[in-house]
């Protein structure tokens, strides 16, 4: 029976039992608790909570889950998987436990003709929780299980809680008994690999209390209501329905190994650890195409890395077991075609999903291909120095520099005998986020002790802003500080913090800079504000310089903001939401903003995107914008609880932190978001929006970055000026530009390409000089020396190539060992191609070798094959001695 079968007959059987079908939620928890779903009840723990009212009585799905915490043991067993399904049927006050055993042993022990999985009811074995006479007794006297496959077990298998205050109960697990050749008899109590768990039934009819541990908590007392919840992992049925060893053979996996072994022409079955790495890619790359449909994007935080971090293991795996191109293509294809029987939008996402995929996929290879050669050398360098301990800056700069996650880097190094140093790691990881939080905490604060904002939060309370309606208003110092100090007050020339009771200056936030203003006093005392943020919650705080007088605690002033510059960012922050509703409606929901930054006239917007958007999108997106502009929408705030601005469709910024009652922003029809920030009254005011253009700031993030008002007017001036003179210099009416300026292009294109080649057949020409001027090293043919300087990589290969080819001449059969280590000076850098033939391999020189040698000495590395290496360095000084230490190298060789 296929997955697909079985995922259909599960919500068949129960919604004709009067369930309501639920479709599985997104792999994207909907929990700031969890990165990922991991189980197939977290969708519905709202209802067993209490916080929410359940859509019916009685409920089923069919759930997505992932989990990642035992990622290495993927492969190397039966039953280790990072996605799973998991179907569940639950009852919220309705059917109790006799009601969900019934109908557990109905599914299961049905005939297969009439709708049921057809198992053999001699196969099953229950536990149940050691002191639930109750779910014994049902077992035993009302489905007629024989009470020695009833097994009584302890709190840990067979006692279920969320881990924290609230609903728990007894668990009663049905276990499949796969035969002798799985183990010793005894049941799932002796033998969970014979006697394996398929359906859980969770009985939720306590309450408990606060404890550590999954054991160490008190009941309280019975639930008012009591629940079912239960979960049969599909990928477990189907092991056994189709009569395979493991999870890994089911079929929605057997067909992503199978390509992998015709991608490879490794055969499965043949050596544990081809197996090992065939299952890995089965397994991650299912798992990273559903979550990529799910919206993930791969990155270096949370959700991200963890898809980063299979997609790039399997893609590892694929090069262990011998694949040497692009292999994801491939797999994500099979994947698509296996899964979207069952989950149909991955059909329709194909696209997206391809493209997110294989660019992560060329991301790492290029990644991979370079960071190699830094862990080649560091591994080199440690075993070099009698240590068994790859040091842990070597493994920050591979994560740093070249993507590599710490658990590729342990698998790399443990191939090769090693264990990394994964504390000096993990401490420079941490020393890098302080930085960067200290960097952002710095423009806050000043370097101020948040304690003195506190304080001062303490004793006045948040501050009222007035913003949203006035540009000035009347206020009272209550906070002062000077160079980061409380403070009484403050004279002429002084660089001030300033708290008012009220305020009209916006603090910076939610992607929109802070006012700017003046301060000032009845004494005649000025404040230049020259910045507004809020260092703690609630307070605002003014950073500016006393121009003139003297400033005092308690001190009654006049706040104005410079209204010019707050109109100018009003309009820009308003064009961002018509920019971010423009791209949603064009690239669809995955255009979810992540991050944007509103100034004076311009404004820079963030998105999810996993590759350029196409130059036709962006000029629709436009003329979409100003369409808009045009239609003279009104523009409107509304304060609302969360939940209310949810129904009304209000779009939230992923990652941000929302209160009970927000704050909405609604332009006519158009668009609608959850924000704190300034607008304008209508779109006309905005008067023209100009989007300059979008570029890559990371992995699936794009930047637009856009004029608004009389910036994009003045911008397209200067355009009309730059078209104007392009006239007068090519001749050509406006719509010829391009062609006219494309053929110009052409023909500089063309002509550089004969200088290319006119400077390589140059280098080239000096081949057969340094073949004939070959040393004898004992026997082997030794060509080193430095080409002229400007040479580049490929033609410095070219000539080494060329130089062997002529040795191998030279030498009649070819029988006579060569090596080819040539040497120049680009671009202020040295670098090095070495080459040997198969003569001189037989000898035991080889070019990956030697490179690592001579790149040592010029002060950086390489690698390669055997055959040829190439590598480079920082120090064009050491050519001389990278020379001598190759042919040293050579000489103790043979």
């Amino acid at each position: 029976m296929e997955s697909a079968e079985i995922r259909r007959r599960w919500l068949s059987f129960f919604e004709e039992r009067g369930h309501k079908v639920v479709p599985s939620a997104s792999l994207i928890a909907d929990d700031p608790t969890l990165l990922l779903v991991p189980a197939g009840m977290v969708p519905f723990k709202p209802y067993f909570l209490g916080e929410a009212k359940p859509p019916a009585p009685r409920v089923t799905s069919v759930q997505k889950c992932v989990r990642t915490p035992d990622i290495e043991e993927v492969g190397k067993t039966t039953r280790h998987g990072t996605f799973f399904q998991m179907c569940g049927n639950f009852s919220f006050g309705d059917y109790f436990k006799e009601g969900a055993i019934q109908l557990a042993w109905e599914l299961l022990t049905s005939p297969q003709d009439k709708g049921g999985y057809g198992l053999d009811p001699e196969k099953l074995w229950i536990t149940v929780y050691k002191e639930d006479d109750e779910a014994e007794r049902i077992w035993r006297d009302v489905i007629g299980v024989p009470a020695e496959r009833i097994q009584r077990l302890g709190m840990g298998p067979n006692f279920w809680s969320m881990g924290v205050p609230g609903p728990c109960g007894p668990c009663s697990e049905i276990n499949y008994d796969r035969g002798p050749e799985f183990g010793e008899e005894g049941g799932p109590a002796v033998n969970d690999e014979r006697y394996v768990e398929i359906w859980n039934l969770v009985f939720m009819q306590f309450e408990r209390g606060a404890g550590t541990g999954k054991e160490d908590f008190p009941i309280l007392g019975d639930l008012p209501s009591k629940n079912i919840d239960t979960g049969l992992g599909l990928e477990r049925l189907a092991m056994i329905l189709q009569g395979v060893q493991n999870m890994y053979e089911t079929d929605t996996l057997r067909v992503v190994m199978d390509k992998a072994t015709e991608l490879t022409g490794v055969r499965y079955g043949a050596e544990h650890g081809t197996d090992v790495s065939l299952r890995v890619v089965a397994d991650h790359m299912r798992t990273s195409v559903m979550l990529i449909g799910d919206g993930v994007t791969p990155g270096n935080e949370g959700r991200g890395y963890v898809l980063r971090r299979i997609m790039r293991r399997a893609v590892r795996n694929m090069r262990l077991l011998g694949a040497t191109g692009p292999v994801v293509a491939e797999l994500v294809d099979t994947v698509i075609k296996t899964m979207g029987e069952q989950y149909p939008e991955l059909l329709t996402e194909r696209k997206r999903i391809e493209t997110v995929a294989l660019a992560e996929e060329a991301a790492f290879l290029k990644a991979l291909k370079g960071g190699t050669n830094i862990l080649d050398t560091a591994v080199t360098d440690t075993k070099a120095a009698g240590s068994t301990v790859l040091p842990g800056d070597k493994a920050f700069l591979l994560h740093d520099t070249w993507g590599f996650p710490i658990d590729l880097t342990l698998e790399m190094a443990a191939e090769q005998g090693l264990t990394v140093d994964e504390d000096g790691f993990r401490r420079l990881m941490k020393e890098q986020r302080e930085r960067a939080k200290a960097d952002a905490q710095a423009k806050k604060t000043g370097h101020a002790d948040l304690g003195a904002y506190r304080e001062i939060a303490d004793n006045a309370g948040a501050t009222d802003f007035t913003g949203y309606t006035a540009t000035e208003n009347e206020a009272v110092i209550v906070g002062l500080l000077v160079d980061g100090v409380s403070s009484p007050a403050a004279t002429e020339g002084d660089e001030v913090e300033i708290v008012l009771d009220r305020t009209p200056f916006y603090a910076e936030g939610g992607g929109q800079i802070g006012d700017t203003g003046r301060i000032r006093l009845d004494s005649g005392a000025v404040v230049e504000v020259r910045d507004v943020q809020k260092p703690v919650p609630g307070v605002h705080v003014h950073k500016g310089v006393v121009q003139v007088g003297e400033i005092t605690v308690g001190a009654p002033v006049w706040a104005s903001i410079d209204s010019h510059r707050r109109r100018a960012i009003a309009r820009a922050h308003s064009a961002t939401h018509l920019t971010h509703q423009a791209l949603r409606d064009a690239l669809g929901p995955t255009a979810a903003q992540a991050g944007s930054e509103n100034q004076p006239g311009r404004f820079r917007f963030d998105f999810g995107s996993p590759s350029a958007v196409p130059t036709t999108v962006m000029t629709d997106v436009e003329q979409r914008i100003n369409d808009v502009l045009s239609r003279e929408l009104d523009v409107q705030a509304e304060v609302m609880s969360i939940d209310e601005a949810k129904k009304q469709g209000a779009i939230a910024e992923f990652g941000e932190k929302y209160g009970e009652r927000v704050r909405v922003v609604t332009i006519g029809d158009f668009s609608k978001e959850l924000c704190g920030g300034t607008h304008v009254h209508n779109t006309a005011q905005l008067g023209l929006v100009k989007l300059l253009g979008e570029s890559s700031i990371g992995s699936g993030v794009r930047r637009i970055e856009a004029l608004v008002g009389v910036d994009a007017y003045n911008f397209l001036a200067k355009e009309h000026t730059v078209v104007a003179q392009l006239q007068e210099l090519v001749k050509g009416r406006p719509e010829e530009l391009p062609e006219k300026i494309s053929g110009m292009l052409a023909k500089l294109k063309d002509a550089e390409k004969e200088i290319e080649k006119f400077r390589a057949e140059k280098v080239l020409q000096a081949a057969a000089g340094l073949a004939q001027g070959a040393k004898d090293v004992h026997g082997v043919a030794l060509v080193t020396g430095q080409v002229p300087d400007g040479t580049g990589a490929d033609d410095l290969r070219k000539l080494v190539l060329d130089v062997r080819g002529r040795l191998n001449q030279l030498s009649g059969a070819g029988d006579r060992p060569a090596v080819v280590a040539l040497f120049a000076s680009a671009n202020g850098k040295p670098l090095t191609v070495i080459a040997t033939n198969e003569a001189a391999r037989e000898r035991g020189l080889k070019a990956g070798d030697l490179v690592r040698t001579a790149a040592k000495t010029l002060g950086g590395g390489g690698g390669g094959k055997p055959d040829v290496a190439q590598g480079g360095g920082q120090n064009v000084a050491a050519i001389g001695d990278a020379v001598a230490a190759v042919e040293r190298l050579v000489t103790e060789t043979v």
